[in-house]
């Protein structure tokens, strides 16, 4: 039997105090802990998580706003937003996706491409949020639905405005259009300002005044669940709608222009030379910009891609063609200006022309020659031999130096994307280009127009509006002012005019041939200035597509018509106080005269019929 031990009362006295001391210190620690915690969060946190809270409970949703109208000089519509009907789908209320987009497919004409840009869709939004399936819906095709909408839960039509182009193909260039946003442009855009949109400007003034039309999202503070489905609105700021804009083009001149060219593929631009308003940007063919809107194709696309016609090039701005005889006009004023020739210099034509020394002919388009020929007589029956022999007296350089004073090139300024310089040789840029010498034969088909000298139709069109203008130089404008909240609010101007240096008495040498142009019995364009009351200043131009060999003769009845000569004509009216300018490019329609000419008379008379 152990020995009986007596408890030590006192170690376990103190060994409870011990444990409650313990105890009630980690107690007091954990409380206070519990008070700086909550010091922190209801004083000096309380903003932060205040704010936390307000997100966790309020959703910040885009209000996109309404895309501004563009219209003409006069008041038509070009661009407007029309209601359309879209079918759209609201992913989580959708049991099976796949077997709904499916039924969709045998119920409606529903494109695979229109499939692929929703599944596209899909990953820029919730899965409670409305995605548009297919954007335009005919009135048939939404009665089809309306009777099976029963069967399909989630899906609905919605109405939507959607850009529409009223005069599609005529404007399709200059206006352009508005298509889906794609990654690039999701990269380059203003998050902000286009959560909510899904359509931005493409190309043309869509594309140029985009931030104008686009205007300015707006939000609204939406109260949501735990789940983030929506529940009321506790606050809205309104968008600020797109500004209007009205540009300097005309309708009624812009259809004379594209009808006028008929069957030609070509390009027609008009100029107010005192202000430098476009009032013609015509590039035909065109093609349907709606189709863009709404998502075009693939094999339509393709289509339009491989057209021998090109039907998305705008040749206004980015076609290059050589001037042909609308530049002799310039090469004459270069000619009086450095002093080569007066206005009675003569030269023979016998038909060609042959440098010193050379056994080579630059044949003149009228085989049996024109006799003796002075500048006058040279720009009236426009002679070619006559501009050889100055071209080579005048050589390349100077050439350069005084076309480009009148914006041979270079770009104009225009305040749209895209334009092209066209090209102005040189001496140096075909050593820089070519790595090659300028030979004297160059300079003798530059004198004509033809060779490496390239020009686009707004160049054109500029150069001839800085002959009617006696020498100053403006920009073309193609937008006038904008309209938003009632108030019109004019459009940079694009800069001072720029006064070229030329004699007044030269000058007049060149507009009154190039007025006996249209005018008098021999005149290339004299067709077109029959009954009328006032007077053109106008020059044609022929140019060649292809170089004829020397020992063959250009048949225009025997080559295909893309193998055809351009024609040009370029003019001003009326010669004594110019209120248009104006450049006409039909490509392979042969002689300006007959072909470009009569378009130019046309758009010449309506212009100036309005007050």
């Amino acid at each position: 039997m152990p020995p009986f031990r007596l408890k030590d009362a006192a170690h376990e006295n103190r060994l409870i105090i011990n444990r409650v001391t313990a105890a009630s210190v980690f107690i007091g620690l954990l409380t206070v802990g519990l008070i700086a915690r909550l010091i922190y969060l209801q004083v000096f946190g309380h903003e932060y998580y205040a704010m936390l809270a307000h997100d966790n409970r309020v959703k910040i949703s885009p209000l996109p706003p309404t895309r501004g109208l563009i219209y003409d000089r006069h008041g038509k519509i070009l661009a407007e937003n029309v209601s359309v009907y879209t079918l759209e789908i609201v992913p989580e209320q959708v049991g099976d996706l796949e077997e709904t987009l499916k039924r969709l497919q045998a119920l409606l004409p529903i494109e695979e491409e229109e499939i692929s840009r929703f599944r596209k869709s899909l990953k820029r939004h919730k899965r409670f949020e409305s995605v548009p399936l297919k954007l335009h819906l005919t009135d048939e095709e939404v009665a089809r639905f309306a009777v099976k909408r029963p069967f399909f839960h989630g899906v609905d039509i919605h109405a939507r405005l959607v850009r529409h182009y009223p005069y599609g193909p005529l404007f399709s260039h200059v206006v352009g259009y508005v298509g889906s946003i794609n990654e690039r442009e999701l990269k380059r855009l203003d998050v902000a300002e286009y959560r909510g949109t899904t359509h931005v400007g493409k190309v043309g003034i869509e594309l140029a005044y985009e931030t104008i039309l686009h205007g300015h999202t707006g939000y609204a503070e939406i109260e949501t669940n735990a789940r983030g489905r929506e529940l009321r609105t506790l606050k809205e700021n309104p968008p600020t709608p797109g500004a209007d804009l009205h540009l300097n083009l005309d309708v009624t001149l812009q259809e004379i222009a594209y009808q006028g060219l008929g069957e030609h593929n070509g390009a027609v631009v008009a100029i107010e030379p005192s202000t430098g308003k476009v009032l013609v940007l015509a590039s035909k063919p065109g093609f349907d910009p709606n189709a863009f809107v709404y998502g075009i194709r693939g094999e339509d696309y393709k289509a339009l891609q491989a057209s021998a016609d090109r039907p998305l090039f705008d040749r206004t701005l980015r076609g290059r063609y050589p001037p042909g005889s609308t530049i002799k006009p310039f090469i004459g004023l270069a000619g009086l200006e450095y002093r080569i020739i007066d206005g009675h210099t003569e030269t023979y034509c016998p038909g060609y022309y042959q440098l010193p020394g050379v056994s080579h002919r630059y044949r003149d388009w009228k085989k049996w020659g024109h006799g003796p020929v002075d500048l006058r007589k040279a720009i009236v029956q426009s002679c070619d031999v006559y501009f050889y022999d100055l071209a080579h007296d005048m050589g390349i350089d100077r050439i350069h130096d005084f076309l480009f004073r009148f914006g041979f090139g270079r770009k104009t300024g225009i305040d749209l994307t895209g334009e092209k310089s066209g090209l102005l040789p040189s001496r140096e840029w075909k050593r820089r280009t070519r790595r090659q010498p300028w030979y004297p034969g160059e300079t003798v088909i530059t004198g004509i127009g033809q060779g490496f000298l390239q020009v686009t139709p707004l160049q054109l069109a500029r150069a001839v509006a800085i002959l009617a203008n006696r020498g100053t130089a403006i920009t073309p404008k193609v937008a006038d002012h904008t309209v938003g909240g009632g108030q019109p609010t004019p459009l940079g101007d694009g800069g001072a005019p720029q006064k070229i240096k030329l004699s007044p008495r030269r000058l007049q040498t060149i507009i009154d041939a190039m007025v006996a142009v249209v005018h008098s019995p021999h005149g290339t364009a004299r067709r077109i200035g029959e009954g009328i009351d006032f007077q053109i200043a106008g020059k044609t131009g022929t140019a060649q597509v292809f170089t004829v060999k020397q020992e063959e003769e250009y048949r225009a009845d025997k080559l295909a018509k893309k193998l055809h000569d351009h024609a040009l004509f370029i003019a001003f009216a009326p010669a004594d106080a110019p209120r248009i300018a104006i450049a006409v490019i039909a490509e392979n329609a042969g002689h300006g005269g007959s072909v470009a000419a009569p378009i130019a008379r046309r758009i010449i008379e309506k212009y100036l019929e309005q007050p």
